[in-house]
């Protein structure tokens, strides 16, 4: 059985992009960043209890994390923080983990998210060996939607009206890409 070692956590450089492991220096833009209303409303629930006490501790934690790759997307020109990219719940049977991101208004319209999703999932598939990257999105999330289907995931259900937000029903989507569909891809599309 592979096993996934997420206790190292690379540095990913792109012609945009540069993913790095995440240091508690951050826990204050990323404060800023999860506080943006589209992240909100695409990523976490309208009642979340998130404190920055809570989002220092976090991410101050996540290079100690065995168990899950956070790396945090920055902007290569400038350094900055603009979001963050993540491999988690890694399921050894199937060589499969779930894939989130995030990314503030300043990383928006750019194309760093678009490469930051190619960084850490060529990753997955080139350096840790997984078979199956998927995803979960609302299905208003076009913008999100345009990234994952560029990169190459593919939809593969939709729960209807599986979540209320804000008063109103949203599907959710799932989405996933293979080893293979990965392979396939010409270099340049990546």
């Amino acid at each position: 059985m592979l096993r996934v070692n997420f206790s190292v956590k690379p540095l990913l450089s792109g012609p945009k992009t540069v993913l790095r492991p995440f240091t508690e220096a951050d826990a204050d833009s990323m404060w800023e960043i999860i506080g943006d209303p589209e992240v909100v409303r695409f990523t976490f629930p309208p009642n979340s209890d998130l404190t920055r006490e809570r989002v220092r501790s976090w991410y101050g934690s996540r290079a100690e994390q065995p168990d899950r790759l956070d790396l945090a997307v920055t902007d290569r020109d400038t350094g900055e923080l603009v979001g963050e990219v993540v491999l988690h719940e890694w399921d050894p049977d199937a060589r499969s983990c779930t894939f989130r991101t995030l990314i503030g208004p300043r990383g928006r319209d750019r194309g760093l998210g678009t490469e930051a999703t190619r960084l850490i999932v060529g990753h997955g598939f080139e350096r840790l060996g997984l078979h199956r990257v998927q995803l979960e999105l609302y299905g208003d999330n076009e913008r999100a939607r345009r990234v994952y289907e560029k990169v190459g995931f593919v939809v593969e259900g939709v729960r209807r009206e599986a979540a209320l937000r804000n008063g109103v029903w949203v599907d959710e989507v799932l989405m996933a890409i293979l080893d293979r569909e990965w392979a396939a891809l010409r270099p340049t599309d990546r």
